[in-house]
């Protein structure tokens, strides 16, 4: 993980006012009907990604084989691809690499276009959780092309706590105060109302990020109690590192890519995902509606869905990739990798992650009860007080 862009501050930033024009455009998403073949390149793409997403390891072969001159504008935050994906008409740029917290908003504001997951070759090799996930998915329709995506997992120091926790009851445990790191931001509500969902099943949380008021006062009572245990809440991976590495904390929530440096520099650490289950990022390719080069984006969605694009992108940024057959190919870049992300983990992994996307007021069963990310970036910050 080479550039320190998956920050759970930046990732999930939505201003109160974009939230809320969001909210209101969810009766209509872009229809054009997706190309059936992909014809010659346009000489151009343009991108909108994350830092790291579009390195010359896998762009230069891709230009020397297309014709395709890739033009990258990297982005420090959700909101940023959402803006720049909207700016000039929507017609800047070609592609962008958002995250399950952008996706909807670029999808509903009808910012991309249908996708033909047909033209992807390495799309019949995807996670099954990841042909047509909710985050890019809509009613049948797809809108994005999974990429790469981590778990949130529960990180402990097997010398401090012996026994292997099995819940996240660990990190709302007093016993561990001052010893406890979670994310600093709002998704981190999410986490705490799976939790509930399974401890305390009368609340009636179905999706952690589809909360009514009832529901969402008990979350930030249990996340008001953790902050008496907190020692510091985190926004960059190298921060919980750094945590752990110097004893400060003894348990929280993480990555793998933290267990597996922390490991690398020999601190005692494990991982699990918990009884309950977890949440979990996933980033997706998204074409613009109004994509200048749609051709050349059909041929790099092509070629970094590629089980070798797929394992270079994987090791470089410290994620997992979607296709599974990018396993052998991180084996091969680095020995052990496709186990330490978890690339070949059975169902049942994948089964317990509840991937992000943006809490909205609509919510399942065509209620509109719920409370929309602008009230959540609210609670948040009252609970750190």
């Amino acid at each position: 993980m080479k550039a320190e862009r998956k920050t759970w501050s930046s990732r999930l930033a939505i201003p109160t006012a974009l939230v809320l024009a969001f909210s209101q455009t969810l009766a209509s998403v872009a229809q054009a009907a997706p190309p059936t073949k992909i014809g010659p390149g346009e000489g151009a793409l343009n991108l909108v990604a994350w830092e790291g997403y579009a390195e010359d390891q896998w762009v230069k072969p891709f230009e020397a084989q297309t014709g395709c001159k890739v033009n990258r504008k990297y982005a420090g935050s959700s909101d940023e691809m959402v803006t720049l994906m909207r700016q000039g008409g929507g017609n800047q740029y070609d592609l962008v690499s958002a995250s399950g917290d952008a996706t909807l908003r670029l999808i509903y504001g009808k910012n991309v276009a249908p996708l033909n997951v047909k033209l992807i070759e390495g799309y019949k090799d995807f996670v099954a959780q990841l042909k047509s996930p909710p985050h890019n998915t809509i009613k049948g329709v797809h809108y994005g092309i999974s990429y790469e995506w981590g778990p949130n997992t529960l990180l402990w120091n097997t010398k401090k706590i012996a026994a292997a926790p099995k819940s996240w009851a660990t990190v709302y445990d007093p016993q561990y105060k001052g010893l406890v790191t979670v994310p600093d931001n709002a998704i981190q509500i999410a986490d705490a109302a799976l939790y509930l969902s399974k401890t305390q099943p009368k609340l009636g949380i179905k999706d952690p990020y589809e909360l009514n008021e009832k529901q969402m006062d008990a979350v930030v009572e249990l996340l008001k109690q953790q902050r008496l245990l907190i020692k510091k809440y985190w926004a960059l991976a190298s921060d919980e590192i750094s945590l752990f590495q110097n004893g400060d904390v003894i348990v929280g929530a993480a990555w793998p890519y933290q267990t597996n440096t922390l490991k690398a520099a020999k601190v005692a650490v494990e991982e699990t995902i918990p009884a309950e289950g977890a949440t979990g990022w996933a980033d997706s390719w998204m074409l613009s509606a109004k994509s200048q080069h749609p051709n050349c984006a059909y041929l790099w969605m092509n070629w970094v869905t590629t089980p070798v694009v797929q394992a270079q992108q994987a090791i470089f940024f410290g994620e997992t990739p979607a296709n599974t057959l990018a396993c052998k190919e991180m084996d091969k870049i680095a020995a052990g990798s496709c186990a330490q992300y978890h690339a070949d983990a059975p169902a049942s992994y994948f089964n317990q992650i509840k991937f992000w996307k943006t809490p909205l007021k609509e919510c399942g069963g065509g209620k509109h009860d719920c409370l929309d990310y602008s009230v959540w970036q609210q609670k948040w910050q009252a609970i750190k007080g």
